[in-house]
This record gives C-alpha cells, sequence and structure tokens, in this order.
C-alpha cells in the first residue's frame, strides 16, 4: 500500500509539473505577442536641442500611425553612435552627413543614413568682436574637438577673406593643416568638446568661437542675431536619421523620417527656431 500510495503522489505531481510546465509556456506565448505589440516601438537618440524637441513634436504623428516613440537625450556626440551600434537604439538624430562618415571610417559602423531633416547654420560668435572688420591680428578661434566641423569653420573663414584654403582641398574635408593663407595670423585651439564652446563663448571674450547651433540655442545665443559669421542654408551639412545598416529598410523608421519631413513638422522647425534651423527634405 506503501508502495502505491508513493506511485499515486509521484503520478499526481507529475501532473501538477505538466501542468505548471503548460502555464509557464502560455506565459510565453503571452510574451511572444507582448514583443510582438512592442515592435511597433522605436527607441530614437537625440541630442536635446533642437533634435529632441522635433521628436517631441513628432510623436503625436507617430501615435496617429500606431508607432510608440521613445526618444532618448544626450549631451555629447560620442555615445548616440555607440548605442546605436550596441542595439540600445534603433536610429539616433543628432550628427550631419560628414560627421556620420568620418565615424563610420573611424569606427567602422555599419550605419545607413536614412534621411535629412534640417540644417543647424554653423555661427561664429565673440563676446567682443561685433564684426569681421573687427577681428584683430593673432585673434585666437577657439572651434570643436571634431574634425568634421573644421572645413566647416574653414570655410566660413574663407568666405569672409579671413584665411585661403589649399587649392584643390575640398573645404568640407579641409583641416587646419590646409590652410595655405592666415593674413591676420589667426591662432587656432581645436582642443574643446563642442558642448563646452559656449562656456568658452563667455570666458574668452576676445576670441572668435564657432558653436554648432544646437549649443548655441541651447546657451541662449540667437544665431542671426549674435553670430558675427553664419552660415548660409545651402551647407551641406543636413542632420540625418541614422540606423543600422539592416534596418535600412525597417518601416517604422521609414514613416519616422516621413513624419519629420512632413509639413506639420517643417512648418514647427520654421516657427520655432526662426531660421536657426533650417528643414530639408533630401
Amino acid at each position: 500500500m506503501k508502495k502505491i500510495s508513493a506511485l499515486f503522489l509521484f503520478g499526481l505531481l507529475s501532473l501538477v509539473l505538466v501542468a505548471c510546465g503548460t502555464s509557464g509556456e502560455s506565459g510565453n506565448a503571452g510574451d511572444s505577442g507582448s514583443s510582438e505589440e512592442e515592435s511597433n516601438e522605436i527607441t530614437v537618440g537625440a541630442t536635446s536641442v533642437p533634435h529632441a524637441e522635433i521628436l517631441e513634436e513628432a510623436k503625436p504623428l507617430l501615435e496617429g500611425k500606431g508607432i510608440t516613440l521613445n526618444i532618448e537625450s544626450y549631451q555629447d556626440y560620442v555615445l548616440p553612435n555607440e548605442d546605436l551600434s550596441n542595439g540600445t537604439l534603433d536610429a539616433n538624430y543628432f550628427q550631419h552627413i560628414p560627421y556620420l562618415k568620418d565615424q563610420k571610417k573611424e569606427f567602422g559602423y555599419d550605419f545607413v543614413n536614412l534621411g535629412g531633416i534640417h540644417i543647424e547654420p554653423m555661427g561664429i560668435y565673440s563676446k567682443n568682436i561685433k564684426s569681421v572688420d573687427d577681428i584683430k591680428e593673432g585673434t585666437t578661434v577657439l572651434l570643436s574637438r571634431s574634425v568634421a566641423d573644421h572645413g566647416r569653420v574653414l570655410a566660413l573663414l574663407q568666405n569672409h577673406d579671413l584665411i585661403k584654403i589649399k587649392e584643390g582641398i575640398d573645404p568640407v574635408s579641409a583641416t587646419l593643416d590646409d590652410i595655405a593663407e592666415n593674413p591676420l595670423n589667426l591662432k587656432f585651439d581645436a582642443s574643446i568638446e563642442a558642448g563646452l564652446l559656449p562656456e568658452f563663448y563667455n570666458r574668452e571674450e576676445n576670441a572668435l568661437v564657432a558653436i554648432n547651433t544646437n549649443y548655441a540655442i541651447e546657451a541662449g545665443l540667437v544665431p542671426e542675431e549674435d553670430a558675427i559669421i553664419l552660415e548660409g542654408s545651402d551647407s551641406p551639412y543636413v542632420n540625418v536619421i541614422a540606423a543600422r545598416s539592416e534596418d535600412e529598410n525597417n518601416e517604422n523608421l521609414q514613416t519616422l523620417v516621413e513624419v519629420l519631413r512632413s509639413e506639420e513638422i517643417q512648418d514647427f522647425i520654421k516657427e520655432e527656431y526662426d531660421g536657426a534651423v533650417v528643414p530639408v527634405s533630401k
């Protein structure tokens, strides 16, 4: 009898375990269904101004298309690409085309440009220097350590006859070593993190400071009013949505680009930033 009871209890326990196993499998299936729903969620990394602000404006438009947008804000130009590469992000929106190309070359990122959204005209600012004509010999030019921005700044200086770039060098790829003529003997300091340039603008009152528009806006500067030299809207430095190559045809990310290029978002950019950020559709 004891053997029979033991066998009975063993069989009953087996049934309980099987039932629990079935319940667990059912739970996993439910998780799978939840995962399918979450496939309409996208996470996009962006610098806070203006990129994250523009994405916030696009959120309800994407929701209307069944897509939930999660925004991760960054204060630097390094981590958004690292996090895109490691899968933390589905896409990022912070960088212009030359920077994206340089990052792919330097780090071997397998990224694609899904489309341009806007241009942020680069500006050169100074506390005490009020015009190009007031720039004195030996003035220091402070610029970001990002080599992708150096040619951009040099092109602005060349356009105002302050320097001359070597013949045959594309200004987009020019470096400080490509300066052929420097009649005012300008000095260049390219050792500064881009996000810190507004601090140097306030500290180094007699210097020229090249500041990316997103950081200029954050610092309370109005590019069209405060910049001594301001890039035109024909700039090749278009800010883009970047993604991993494997997601090039991702429908949710393609819809994101469509929404950011929509009339509603383009009008928002024009009205909100008053020329400091210029929408594009290329």
